[in-house]
Protein backbone atom coordinates (compact mmCIF):
# COMPACT_ATOMS: atom_id res chain seq x y z
CA UNK A 1 0.00 0.00 0.00
CA UNK A 2 1.12 3.46 -0.28
CA UNK A 3 2.36 5.83 2.56
CA UNK A 4 -0.93 8.33 2.96
CA UNK A 5 1.59 10.74 3.57
CA UNK A 6 3.06 11.10 0.34
CA UNK A 7 1.52 11.28 -2.92
CA UNK A 8 2.70 9.79 -5.83
CA UNK A 9 3.19 12.47 -7.75
CA UNK A 10 4.92 14.28 -5.24
CA UNK A 11 7.82 10.91 -4.76
CA UNK A 12 8.10 10.65 -8.23
CA UNK A 13 9.47 14.71 -8.89
CA UNK A 14 13.18 13.94 -8.79
CA UNK A 15 14.69 17.14 -6.60
CA UNK A 16 18.32 17.91 -5.61
CA UNK A 17 21.68 17.68 -7.10
CA UNK A 18 21.54 14.10 -7.73
CA UNK A 19 17.62 13.41 -8.84
CA UNK A 20 17.60 9.48 -9.05
CA UNK A 21 15.58 6.73 -8.68
CA UNK A 22 15.69 4.57 -6.19
CA UNK A 23 14.29 1.62 -4.47
CA UNK A 24 15.68 -0.33 -1.16
CA UNK A 25 14.03 -3.18 0.42
CA UNK A 26 13.80 -3.42 3.75
CA UNK A 27 14.21 0.21 4.04
CA UNK A 28 11.89 0.88 7.01
CA UNK A 29 14.24 -0.08 9.81
CA UNK A 30 18.18 -0.38 10.43
CA UNK A 31 21.03 -0.45 7.32
CA UNK A 32 17.41 -0.09 5.51
CA UNK A 33 16.16 2.98 7.21
CA UNK A 34 19.69 4.87 6.97
CA UNK A 35 20.22 4.32 3.96
CA UNK A 36 16.86 5.65 2.58
CA UNK A 37 17.54 8.53 4.40
CA UNK A 38 21.18 9.66 3.08
CA UNK A 39 19.72 8.69 -0.69
CA UNK A 40 16.98 11.68 0.36
CA UNK A 41 19.25 13.64 1.66
CA UNK A 42 21.36 14.04 -1.44
CA UNK A 43 18.24 14.84 -3.45
CA UNK A 44 17.16 11.57 -4.90
CA UNK A 45 13.81 9.94 -4.99
CA UNK A 46 13.41 6.96 -3.18
CA UNK A 47 10.69 4.23 -2.56
CA UNK A 48 11.18 1.96 0.72
CA UNK A 49 9.67 -1.79 0.14
CA UNK A 50 8.75 -3.74 3.42
CA UNK A 51 6.79 -6.42 4.26
CA UNK A 52 5.05 -3.72 6.78
CA UNK A 53 4.65 -0.82 4.09
CA UNK A 54 5.59 1.87 7.70
CA UNK A 55 5.66 5.23 6.48
CA UNK A 56 9.16 6.48 5.97
CA UNK A 57 9.78 10.46 5.88
CA UNK A 58 9.85 12.00 2.07
CA UNK A 59 9.96 8.33 0.63
CA UNK A 60 7.38 6.32 -0.66
CA UNK A 61 6.53 3.98 1.15
CA UNK A 62 4.98 0.17 -0.73
CA UNK A 63 4.14 -2.67 1.50
CA UNK A 64 5.72 -6.24 -0.24
CA UNK A 65 6.62 -9.30 1.23
CA UNK A 66 10.50 -10.28 -0.62
CA UNK A 67 9.56 -13.86 -0.33
CA UNK A 68 6.59 -13.56 -2.72
CA UNK A 69 7.72 -13.32 -6.10
CA UNK A 70 4.21 -12.07 -7.27
CA UNK A 71 4.08 -9.01 -4.65
CA UNK A 72 7.39 -8.69 -5.69
CA UNK A 73 6.74 -8.06 -9.10
CA UNK A 74 3.59 -5.46 -8.58
CA UNK A 75 5.52 -3.28 -6.14
CA UNK A 76 8.88 -2.73 -8.21
CA UNK A 77 6.02 -2.27 -11.31
CA UNK A 78 4.33 0.16 -8.94
CA UNK A 79 7.70 2.06 -7.67
CA UNK A 80 8.78 1.77 -11.33
CA UNK A 81 6.15 3.73 -12.53
CA UNK A 82 5.93 6.32 -9.29
CA UNK A 83 9.52 6.99 -10.05
CA UNK A 84 9.25 6.81 -13.35
CA UNK A 85 11.99 4.80 -14.28
CA UNK A 86 14.96 3.07 -12.02
CA UNK A 87 18.61 4.34 -11.36
CA UNK A 88 19.27 2.48 -8.51
CA UNK A 89 18.28 -0.77 -6.41
CA UNK A 90 19.57 -1.73 -2.84
CA UNK A 91 18.62 -5.23 -2.23
CA UNK A 92 18.55 -4.97 1.88
CA UNK A 93 15.43 -7.25 3.36
CA UNK A 94 16.35 -10.31 4.90
CA UNK A 95 15.55 -12.16 8.24
CA UNK A 96 16.88 -14.87 10.71
CA UNK A 97 15.68 -17.91 12.13
CA UNK A 98 18.55 -19.27 13.84
CA UNK A 99 19.50 -22.61 14.99
CA UNK A 100 22.32 -25.37 15.29
CA UNK A 101 21.83 -27.63 12.08
CA UNK A 102 20.74 -30.51 14.24
CA UNK A 103 17.76 -28.70 15.49
CA UNK A 104 17.24 -26.48 12.09
CA UNK A 105 13.85 -27.53 10.65
CA UNK A 106 13.52 -27.51 6.64
CA UNK A 107 11.14 -24.87 7.18
CA UNK A 108 13.10 -22.37 8.86
CA UNK A 109 16.16 -23.15 6.05
CA UNK A 110 13.82 -22.90 3.25
CA UNK A 111 12.40 -19.32 4.95
CA UNK A 112 15.63 -17.66 5.41
CA UNK A 113 16.39 -18.97 1.75
CA UNK A 114 13.23 -17.37 0.36
CA UNK A 115 13.64 -14.23 2.10
CA UNK A 116 17.15 -13.67 1.70
CA UNK A 117 18.62 -15.22 -2.09
CA UNK A 118 15.14 -15.55 -3.77
CA UNK A 119 13.97 -12.46 -2.41
CA UNK A 120 17.05 -10.72 -3.98
CA UNK A 121 16.38 -12.56 -7.61
CA UNK A 122 12.78 -11.36 -7.18
CA UNK A 123 13.97 -8.03 -6.55
CA UNK A 124 16.07 -7.53 -9.68
CA UNK A 125 14.25 -9.57 -11.54
CA UNK A 126 11.48 -7.24 -11.46
CA UNK A 127 13.89 -4.02 -11.79
CA UNK A 128 16.14 -5.34 -14.19
CA UNK A 129 14.90 -3.49 -17.57
CA UNK A 130 14.61 -0.31 -16.19
CA UNK A 131 17.97 -0.67 -14.80
CA UNK A 132 19.34 -2.01 -18.06
CA UNK A 133 17.74 1.55 -19.49
CA UNK A 134 19.55 4.17 -17.24
CA UNK A 135 22.56 5.39 -18.22
CA UNK A 136 23.89 5.33 -14.32
CA UNK A 137 22.19 1.90 -13.30
CA UNK A 138 23.70 0.34 -9.69
CA UNK A 139 22.89 -2.72 -8.34
CA UNK A 140 24.21 -3.20 -4.15
CA UNK A 141 23.19 -6.52 -1.91
CA UNK A 142 23.67 -6.91 1.66
CA UNK A 143 25.12 -10.16 2.00
CA UNK A 144 26.99 -10.85 5.14
CA UNK A 145 30.52 -11.36 6.57
CA UNK A 146 28.24 -14.44 7.64
CA UNK A 147 28.53 -15.69 3.97
CA UNK A 148 32.31 -15.79 4.13
CA UNK A 149 32.81 -16.94 8.09
CA UNK A 150 29.74 -18.71 8.75
CA UNK A 151 28.06 -18.58 11.96
CA UNK A 152 27.57 -21.09 14.77
CA UNK A 153 23.37 -21.32 14.19
CA UNK A 154 23.33 -19.47 11.18
CA UNK A 155 23.51 -22.08 8.44
CA UNK A 156 20.69 -21.14 6.29
CA UNK A 157 21.54 -17.44 7.27
CA UNK A 158 24.91 -17.95 5.90
CA UNK A 159 24.23 -19.95 3.09
CA UNK A 160 21.50 -17.25 1.56
CA UNK A 161 23.97 -14.65 1.94
CA UNK A 162 26.84 -16.84 -0.05
CA UNK A 163 24.05 -17.04 -2.43
CA UNK A 164 24.06 -13.24 -2.97
CA UNK A 165 27.75 -12.99 -4.04
CA UNK A 166 27.46 -15.14 -6.75
CA UNK A 167 24.27 -13.73 -8.26
CA UNK A 168 25.73 -10.63 -8.10
CA UNK A 169 29.17 -11.33 -9.60
CA UNK A 170 26.81 -13.28 -12.44
CA UNK A 171 24.92 -9.94 -13.02
CA UNK A 172 27.93 -7.82 -12.78
CA UNK A 173 28.95 -9.77 -16.01
CA UNK A 174 25.87 -9.45 -17.61
CA UNK A 175 24.95 -6.30 -17.00
CA UNK A 176 28.32 -4.45 -17.83
CA UNK A 177 27.79 -3.55 -21.19
CA UNK A 178 24.77 -1.53 -20.56
CA UNK A 179 27.21 0.24 -18.01
CA UNK A 180 25.15 -0.90 -15.03
CA UNK A 181 27.32 -1.82 -11.84
CA UNK A 182 26.42 -4.91 -9.19
CA UNK A 183 28.33 -4.97 -6.09
CA UNK A 184 28.09 -6.58 -2.62
CA UNK A 185 28.70 -5.13 0.94
CA UNK A 186 29.24 -7.39 3.64
CA UNK A 187 27.92 -6.01 6.90
CA UNK A 188 29.78 -7.62 9.99
CA UNK A 189 27.86 -6.84 13.48
CA UNK A 190 26.23 -3.92 13.34
CA UNK A 191 24.32 -1.68 15.62
CA UNK A 192 20.89 -2.42 14.85
CA UNK A 193 17.89 -4.64 16.22
CA UNK A 194 19.04 -7.44 14.33
CA UNK A 195 22.07 -7.16 15.58
CA UNK A 196 21.31 -6.55 19.33
CA UNK A 197 19.10 -9.72 19.61
CA UNK A 198 22.29 -11.75 19.74
CA UNK A 199 23.14 -12.59 23.61
CA UNK A 200 25.19 -10.70 25.52
CA UNK A 201 27.70 -13.35 25.94
CA UNK A 202 27.86 -13.87 22.48
CA UNK A 203 27.82 -10.39 21.40
CA UNK A 204 30.69 -9.29 23.47
CA UNK A 205 32.96 -12.83 22.24
CA UNK A 206 32.01 -11.34 18.72
CA UNK A 207 33.59 -7.85 19.87
CA UNK A 208 36.52 -9.30 21.00
CA UNK A 209 36.99 -11.12 17.58
CA UNK A 210 36.85 -7.51 16.12
CA UNK A 211 39.91 -5.92 15.34
CA UNK A 212 38.60 -2.38 16.09
CA UNK A 213 36.44 -4.07 18.67
CA UNK A 214 33.22 -2.33 18.47
CA UNK A 215 29.96 -2.58 16.55
CA UNK A 216 29.61 -0.91 13.36
CA UNK A 217 27.21 1.61 12.98
CA UNK A 218 24.49 1.97 10.28
CA UNK A 219 25.65 5.19 9.00
CA UNK A 220 29.04 3.17 8.30
CA UNK A 221 27.32 0.56 6.27
CA UNK A 222 24.30 3.04 4.29
CA UNK A 223 28.00 5.39 3.83
CA UNK A 224 29.36 2.71 1.70
CA UNK A 225 25.88 1.87 -0.25
CA UNK A 226 25.35 5.58 -1.46
CA UNK A 227 28.90 5.97 -2.83
CA UNK A 228 29.02 2.61 -4.64
CA UNK A 229 25.69 4.17 -6.19
CA UNK A 230 27.99 7.16 -7.22
CA UNK A 231 28.99 8.62 -10.11
CA UNK A 232 32.29 8.09 -8.60
CA UNK A 233 32.13 4.29 -8.27
CA UNK A 234 31.04 3.88 -11.70
CA UNK A 235 34.59 1.63 -12.18
CA UNK A 236 33.72 -0.53 -9.57
CA UNK A 237 31.53 -3.72 -10.05
CA UNK A 238 31.51 -7.46 -9.49
CA UNK A 239 33.35 -6.10 -5.64
CA UNK A 240 32.44 -7.92 -2.44
CA UNK A 241 33.13 -5.16 0.23
CA UNK A 242 33.34 -6.05 3.71
CA UNK A 243 32.32 -3.64 6.68
CA UNK A 244 33.49 -5.55 9.66
CA UNK A 245 36.19 -4.01 11.74
CA UNK A 246 38.83 -6.20 10.27
CA UNK A 247 36.95 -9.34 11.32
CA UNK A 248 37.20 -11.39 7.91
CA UNK A 249 40.12 -9.66 6.65
CA UNK A 250 42.50 -12.68 4.84
CA UNK A 251 39.11 -14.62 4.08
Amino acid sequence: MLNPTTPPEAAAKPAGPTGRKVVVTGGTRGIGRETVDRFVAMGDTVVSLSTSGAPVDNALSLACDVADPQAVEQAMKQAVEALGGLDVLVVNAGIVRDNLMARMSAEDFSAVIQTNLMGGFYSVKAGIRPLIRSSRGRVIFCSSTAALLGGIGQGNYAASKSGLIGLARTLARELARGSTTVNVILPGLIDTDMGRDFPEKVRQEFIESVPLRRAGTVTEVASLITYLASDEARYITGAVIPVDGGVSMGV
